[in-house]
């Protein structure tokens, strides 16, 4: 029974991923066609950050409450609408305003890793969370390559939205709603009906209150640093292969779905033979440094082979930092408050991803095309010290005995 529900909810984030996915290289394209400076591609991305950060708390705390599987439907749902709203935005506004909505119900992976916490034991948690990022890997790789062959089919249809560069979006809506129904058929509940959990107060309480835990706070520092790292160069990396390889929409897509190919080798294949051999503690110290090691290189890569090189270490490395760290964050929570607590994680890694991009796109426009890739390294060093110096208190669940 918990072999086929993990099925199902891995299939479930893959296709919501691949819809995701298809909307992630839209956004810089799109949003330059309306004139928008690298400033506002970056708050394009913040955008859709900031309603997480305030919802996911919130979708969390619901789905200890009254369950995983409606929170995960309405997500699936509210996803759909949103892509549909992208798809026909005609201005910057417009589309500011689908990315918010799509923020707003973007509480489904911290759900699903929720999920994924009741129908694992302690032993095998890191490597269910491993699925999560193997689906999200996958849907990365299928989804920026269906945007790319969507995006052509639109051009060819036509050129005003929700034809030409916008129609890939269409097509994200449709999977969505194909994924609710088929999540309303297939999913099944995690958590016994009715099943009662405390009220913890307002979201800035229950951040505060993880944050001040010994350890759970260590564990949600990194989640923060890690996600800092990764969100500062999400508009630089599209920007960076536009301006210096002359890379367009459709080559970026395919860029993009070999980073997915990394995450999935490394979460769904390396991540389950290597966990019981060296456990949570190591693959999250590994993981942070190889991060660090692949920005710092993207800085001096002056050929695609260089860069490829360098994407495959970062690749790596947050492979095996994500698993790692939902593990430990779920080992270290009660199991009345899994939901609630990995919330809290998926809520710092959307404030994360609100400062990231504007201040990875104001990096890019003021200071240089390298200086995002400088700043996210530090960061991602700094979550290897703070990794390296607490080590000895974090989980090992993961290790084979």
């Amino acid at each position: 029974m918990k072999d086929k529900r993990l099925i199902v909810i891995f299939l479930t984030v893959f296709i919501d991923l691949v819809g995701f996915g298809i909307i992630i290289p839209l956004n810089p394209y799109l949003a330059e066609k309306f004139g928008a400076s690298p400033l506002m591609v970056g708050l394009l991305m913040s955008v859709y950050s900031l309603m997480q950060f305030i919802f996911s708390p919130i979708w969390g705390q619901i789905s200890d409450r009254v369950g995983r599987r409606p929170v995960i439907l309405i997500s699936l749902l509210g996803g759909a609408i949103a892509h549909t709203a992208f798809a026909f935005a005609d201005s910057l506004t417009m589309l500011l305003l689908a990315r918010a909505f799509a923020g707003l119900f973007g509480g489904n992976i911290s759900t699903a890793m929720a999920y994924i916490a009741d129908i694992t034991d302690e032993k095998n948690r890191s490597k269910g969370m491993g699925l999560v990022g193997a689906a999200f890997g996958l849907g990365f790789i299928l989804g920026p390559v269906l945007g790319g062959v969507f995006g052509l089919v639109g051009k060819n249809l036509g050129s005003e939205p929700p034809l030409g560069e916008s129609f890939p979006a269409l097509i994200a809506a449709g999977i969505c709603a194909l994924n609710f129904l088929f999540a309303l058929k297939f999913l099944p509940e995690s958590r016994k009906f009715g099943e009662q959990v405390p009220v913890r107060g307002h979201r800035f309480a229950r951040i505060w209150q993880a944050l001040t835990t010994p350890l759970l706070g260590l564990l949600m520092l990194m989640v923060f640093l890690n996600g800092c790292a990764m969100a500062l160069i999400e508009a630089p990396l599209f920007l960076l292969v536009q301006d210096k390889f002359q890379w367009t929409a459709w080559t970026a897509s395919f860029g993009f779905g070999y980073i997915g190919v990394i995450m999935v080798f490394t979460q769904g294949f390396l991540i389950r033979r290597l966990l019981p051999k060296y456990g949570e503690r190591h693959l999250l110290t590994v993981g942070l440094l190889f991060m660090a090691a692949g920005l710092a290189l993207v800085t001096i890569s002056d050929t695609v082979a260089l860069l490829a090189v360098a994407v495959t270490a970062l690749g790596l490395g947050n492979g095996f930092v994500n698993p790692s760290l939902n593990g430990s964050i779920s080992l270290a929570s009660g199991e009345e408050v899994q939901g609630n607590n990995l919330g809290v994680s998926q809520s710092l890694s959307s404030l994360s991803r609100i400062i990231g991009p504007a201040v990875g796109g104001g990096l890019y426009q003021h200071s240089g095309m390298t200086s995002p890739f400088f700043a996210a390294a530090a960061l991602a060093f700094a979550g290897f010290v703070v990794a390296w110096v607490v080590r000895s208190q974090l989980p090992q669940s993961g290790l084979k005995t």
